[in-house]
């Protein structure tokens, strides 16, 4: 699974390449785009902050809320508390756009995560255009040489890199790339099976003066609960908050959880 998606990132990379003038468009565009807030900022709180997600449907699932409007369900998160908001601009498989990410740019002023599966610059270059304050990067899909010069890209165009892994040597890649911010992923992205063992092994290692994220599995405040014990500084929530009927309220019930120092 994951090689398909990034096999398919790639040729939507090299197709925004090869077309005539894009590339020096996209630096203007991004050039040009006010500063963004800072991500990594927005999640330095007391409580284990919520990164919300706009997310129409995945492989794991099939469809969540199809007819989801990124602005709207972008609003009624940050109106809710949520720290950050990610948005799945992957088309095919999760029915994201770049628009969506510039839509919830207009509606909200809280971060904005591009959630993708980025292997190419010109990924990086569309999210500062767009918006976005961070983008995230799954050092599983990456080359040991590519994932640091991608961490360098974002950083030089003032955004957050949020880099995923799922085991011991990758948590060291992601340390060694430098980006201050690391999300442990619980869901195997080849065979979309979740095991919070994952997060609860591997949040410890993070480093206190680094900002860690627990990403899938979290339903309810209990999810949050379990991902503070492990020392997460936030819970990156996804189809839960997207399929609820009411987005404000299921961001509030997880809002509230006092952190827990790592170490």
């Amino acid at each position: 699974m994951l090689g398909r998606l990034t096999e398919r990132a790639a040729e939507r990379a090299a197709a925004a390449r090869a077309s005539a003038g894009s590339v020096r468009a996209l630096e203007r565009a991004a050039a040009a785009a006010p500063a963004p807030p800072s991500f990594k900022d927005a999640l330095r709180r007391p409580e284990v902050a919520v990164v919300a997600e706009v997310k129409r449907r995945s492989p794991s699932k099939g469809a969540i809320n199809p007819g989801l409007s990124a602005a709207a369900q972008a609003l009624a998160y940050a109106e809710a508390g949520a720290a950050a908001v990610s948005v799945l601009t992957e088309p095919e498989d999760f029915g994201g756009s770049l628009a969506d990410l510039e839509e919830a740019r207009r509606a909200v002023r809280v971060p904005l995560l591009r959630k993708d599966f980025i292997v190419d610059d010109v990924q990086i270059l569309e999210a500062r255009a767009a918006g976005a304050s961070a983008v995230l990067l799954i050092a599983r899909a990456l080359e040991p040489a590519v994932l640091p010069r991608l961490v360098a890209s974002a950083h030089a165009l003032s955004l957050d890199a949020l880099v995923e892994v799922r085991d011991e040597r990758e948590l060291e890649r992601a340390l060694a790339a430098g980006s201050g911010v690391v999300g442990v992923n619980n869901r195997n992205l080849e065979t979309l099976a979740i095991d919070a063992a994952v997060g609860d092994r591997l949040l410890p290692m993070v480093p206190r003066d680094w900002l860690a994220l627990w990403e899938s599995g979290v339903r309810d405040v209990e999810g949050v609960r379990r991902a503070a014990t492990a020392g997460a500084d936030a819970v990156l929530v996804g189809s839960a908050l997207s399929a609820s009927p009411d987005p404000r309220a299921a961001v509030r019930s997880l809002a509230s959880v006092p952190k827990v120092p790592r170490g």
